[in-house]
């Protein structure tokens, strides 16, 4: 195939948690796993950085976060990045591609940049509202409820939020689809009920590539799907929640105080903001952690509900990136387009004390990746850990758009290399990239020094952490895959400490 169709399809905030990915025995995923066995699947994928903005700046331009700086939401780094930087969808249309988006994919689309945009809504909706400001549901015990709209919030479609007459504000509580708008988001029970977002994109892209099918057009075509489950608020139809009942919620294994052996909380305190917000990025995952256990009077009772919400929303958006393979499934497009699945990072479900992505171990890394590339190893998988970053050059060479991913002089090279040398062989052996896989952790503190970051990599058979004051963490995955023993003091693993800064140092100096 010259020049094949591309369907990119990108959730938010999913972790392992599938079935063929193996992060949770009770996850439901029968989508994503089918198209897992009709491509490859990278186990050992890895974000490039854990927080949604600077992720998909990454992801869509090729660079990693340390190359243009962007550790954050800072918004001068962004426009930098790309004033100089061609996106992935500017090269598809450069070559002639028909280039279509819908839901989130950059995290403030950019609707300049397709041809043709889908559904224009609040991805994150409905929300709770109080009859004047989104909320968190009122089903949520307090102090998590405090937390707030987004991520204070999991309930199914059906617990229609209400609220004592000393909380309403006027006459108009409920669900809306965004309280600027103040658009009501109408429920009556499962099957009359409006549309959440995630659904609305999924039939727009089914829609639309049944009738692209009934075309005789043979321009080929670039469509990127970001469906925003299962991050927070946590709301789903009953019918998902229903299939995780909370007396049947299998907990992660979760070791009693095992972040006592890390440098994280030394660098990233839990504090707490005078108006009683929790606020930094670096800090939410302890500060959630804390509260689902003061909210539930017990740690593990917490997570059951919490867990439960998420595991809904996993089983929701898996229904939806069905309909879109469905449809792809059914159309003359079948045998000639590629299709990515992936997330911009994972979520961590309680390990550490943590609750929250953006940390530097495994269950915010990881993240899964499929690519399905027509007459190439079906059903392979692949244990070279690779990152985000690596999927703008692996398009490039795929679809042969060539190599000027820059816009001006002043343009930065792409930082990861293509894995079809991988999809075709299924070894590492043709893998040219590093051994490792490198993540950057987000803060909302604007240093752009690299002496300031915080950088994670994982490899085949070890974690490594460097932080910015010097310390690090060390985890043997081949004989601790839970990350539960830090053995970077340890004489016996030195040599392994050593080789691992370097490369770390290495990747990080090497593609300035």
């Amino acid at each position: 195939m010259q020049h094949p169709n591309v369907l990119m399809i990108i959730c938010d905030d999913l972790n392992d948690y599938q079935g063929v990915f193996g992060g949770h025995p009770q996850a439901y995923t029968p989508n994503i796993d089918k198209l897992a066995a009709s491509g490859v699947r990278f186990i050992n994928a890895q974000t490039n950085i854990g927080l949604c903005n600077p992720s998909r700046n990454s992801l869509f331009t090729g660079i990693y976060p340390h190359q243009s700086r962007n550790f954050g939401l800072d918004k001068k780094t962004t426009q930098k990045l790309f004033k100089h930087n061609k996106t992935i969808m500017e090269q598809f249309s450069e070559k002639g591609y028909y280039v279509m988006g819908s839901g989130k994919l950059l995290h403030s689309n950019i609707k300049d940049l397709w041809d043709e945009w889908g559904v224009d809504i609040n991805n994150y909706g409905p929300f709770a509202y109080d009859g004047e400001k989104q909320v968190g549901h009122p089903s949520v015990p307090q102090p998590f409820r405090s937390i707030g709209d987004i991520d204070g919030s999991f309930a199914p479609l059906s617990d229609i939020p209400g609220f004592s007459d000393d909380e309403v504000k006027g006459d108009k509580a409920g669900w809306v689809y965004s309280g600027k708008s103040g658009k009501v988001f109408n429920y009556f029970d499962e099957t009359n009920r409006d549309l959440v977002p995630d659904e609305l994109h999924a039939r727009w892209a089914a829609k639309r590539i049944r009738e692209m099918d009934a075309q005789t057009d043979t321009k080929p075509f670039f469509m990127g799907i970001g469906f925003v489950r299962p991050h927070t608020p946590l709301y789903a139809p009953r019918r998902f929640f229903d299939m995780f009942p909370i007396e049947d919620i299998q907990l992660p294994i979760i070791k009693k105080d095992d972040v006592s052996d890390t440098y994280y909380k030394d660098n990233y305190p839990v504090e707490r903001s005078s108006d009683d917000r929790w606020y930094t990025n670096t800090s939410k995952g302890q500060m959630y952690s804390k509260l689902l256990t003061e909210s539930y009077g017990d740690e593990q009772e917490g997570l059951k509900h919490f867990l439960q919400a998420y595991l809904a929303c996993v089983a929701f958006v898996d229904e939806q990136v069905g309909i879109v393979l469905d449809a792809l499934g059914k159309s003359r497009f079948a045998d000639n387009t590629i299709v990515i699945l992936t997330s911009d990072h994972g979520w961590q479900m309680g390990q550490k004390q943590y609750l929250f992505k953006n940390s530097p171990w495994e269950n915010s890394t990881r993240i899964p990746l499929v690519f399905k590339v027509p007459g190439h190893n079906a059903g392979t998988e692949l244990q070279q850990p690779v990152s985000l970053v690596d999927i703008y050059p692996s398009l490039i060479d795929m679809c042969k758009l060539g190599e000027n991913n820059t816009k001006d002089v002043n343009g930065l090279p792409l930082g990861g290399y293509s894995l079809l040398p991988l999809i075709e062989s299924a070894s590492s052996e043709d893998w040219e990239g590093p051994e490792g896989a490198l993540t950057a952790i987000a803060t909302d503190i604007v240093d752009y020094s690299l002496e300031a970051q915080t950088f994670s990599y994982r490899t085949h058979d070890f974690r490594y952490i460097m932080y910015p004051h010097g310390q690090e963490e060390l985890y043997d995955l081949k004989n601790d895959p839970n990350e539960w023993y830090n053995v970077a003091a340890d004489t016996s693993f030195e040599n392994h400490l050593f080789n691992l800064r370097t490369q770390v140092k290495n990747l990080i100096t090497s593609n300035q």
